[in-house]
């Protein structure tokens, strides 16, 4: 039941989202391809990932055990923080690369990209980064929750809309930020890799001021649901042509 009241806010954003999107005129979107990852991410997390323990040790702190605001505050660094080097490893580690390379293989990026992640990626993040949270900090239903409606502003910073917060975009997560890390264009790659924070990459070095609607997406993406399921084994292979129909015989 509480992973579905956590799926209905989810499901609510991004219908919103769509809408304005739709009212702007920003175009035609992959939406089926991106359902169908969806489903397979959500079918992944009801079934498989309760199989995967996370952290019960001890912590550094306990959440309850501090006001509300600082605890959530607390954790809500340390995820978005553990988030950006996860993210970063997906574009420096070959195999997460494989994965995650069907998130950027989106051909125009919109709200309903925002999850477009390979169904295995909850699984290694529930043996690693959401482990690595918890030993740091033990949270509350009150922290889950709130971190919940926080992390919704990843579907306002994958939509397909022209908000750029120019100088101040160092503070927070946007459109314009976020849609030059989806870019194609090579002077782009490997830049602006915050979920929600952009301090991270202002520490790391990898903030660019956003500027424009360059184009997004790879040389390929996937046109099945076949395809999407084994992605990491055919993203870099090239498509084979289908075959030109055969000409009429001529009778004599």
């Amino acid at each position: 039941m509480g992973f579905l009241l956590a799926f209905v806010p989810q499901l609510v954003v991004l219908l919103l989202l769509l809408l304005v999107e739709r009212r702007r005129g920003q175009g035609v979107h992959d939406g089926w391809r991106n359902l169908q990852v969806w489903a397979l991410q959500l079918g992944t997390v009801m079934v498989l990932l309760p199989l995967l323990h996370s952290w019960t040790g001890p912590a550094l702190l306990k959440g309850a055990d501090l006001p509300f605001w600082a605890s959530f505050l607390i954790f809500l660094l340390v995820r978005d923080g553990l988030e950006f080097a996860f993210h970063v490893a997906q574009h420096r580690i070959p195999f997460l690369w494989a994965m995650h390379s069907l998130h950027h293989s989106d051909p125009n990026m919109s709200a309903m990209t925002t999850q477009r992640h390979y169904w295995a990626d909850p699984l290694i993040k529930q043996v690693t980064i959401w482990a690595a949270t918890l030993m740091v900090i033990t949270p509350t239903s009150a922290i889950y929750a709130a971190y919940g409606l926080a992390s919704l502003w990843n579907f306002f910073a994958h939509a397909d809309l022209p908000v750029n917060f120019g100088r101040w975009s160092w503070l927070i997560n946007s459109p314009a930020y976020h849609r030059r890390h989806h870019s194609s264009r090579p002077e782009h790659y490997d830049q602006n890799f915050a979920a929600i924070f952009p301090i991270f990459d202002v520490l790391c070095g990898s903030y660019r001021r956003p500027e424009g609607r360059p184009p997004t997406g790879l040389a390929r993406h996937p046109q099945s649901l076949g395809e999407v399921l084994i992605w990491p084994l055919i993203w870099n292979k090239p498509r084979v042509p289908e075959a030109e129909p055969s000409a009429p015989h001529l009778q004599a």
